[in-house]
């Protein structure tokens, strides 16, 4: 079975655990998450405007996005979670990165260019999984 990284907003902290934790128990060995356990909760309740006014969360945010890299570096495939369509600059940053990869990139829905999304990402998606089961079956 190959390996899952996942990447997606601190916003979704919460519901990338559970979607994490739901493919460890349909089997699938190793699944990357990113590390927002760093994060204090003011923080990921905050819009990114307002995070970026914070000296000690700009400090963290290059570690925290380097390490993730290697997450992607170490999987086989790039799940990304862009609830609503939304991603953020980090997130398209690892999208990116997963594409120069050339790894296979599914993500939780399409792009949402009504509001604001970009197009050029939505191309950079091989499928749009919805449901751990379903990405679980193009692990196997």
């Amino acid at each position: 079975m190959k390996s899952v990284v996942i990447c997606g907003s601190q916003r979704y902290k919460v519901e990338i655990k559970k979607f994490a934790e739901r493919l460890r128990k349909l089997g699938v060995p190793v699944v990357f998450e990113p590390n927002f356990d760093r994060q204090r909760k003011k923080m990921l309740a905050a819009t990114e405007k307002t995070r970026l006014l914070s000296k000690s969360y700009r400090d963290r945010v290059p570690a925290m996005v380097h390490e993730h890299f290697d997450r992607i570096r170490k999987a086989d495939v790039c799940y990304i979670y862009n609830k609503n369509g939304y991603l953020g600059v980090n997130t398209t940053l690892e999208l990116g990165f997963a594409h120069g990869k050339n790894m296979i990139i599914y993500a939780l829905e399409p792009e949402n260019v009504k509001e604001g999304g970009e197009i050029c990402r939505d191309i950079l998606f091989t499928e749009i999984i919805d449901k751990p089961e379903d990405l679980m079956l193009r692990l196997a």
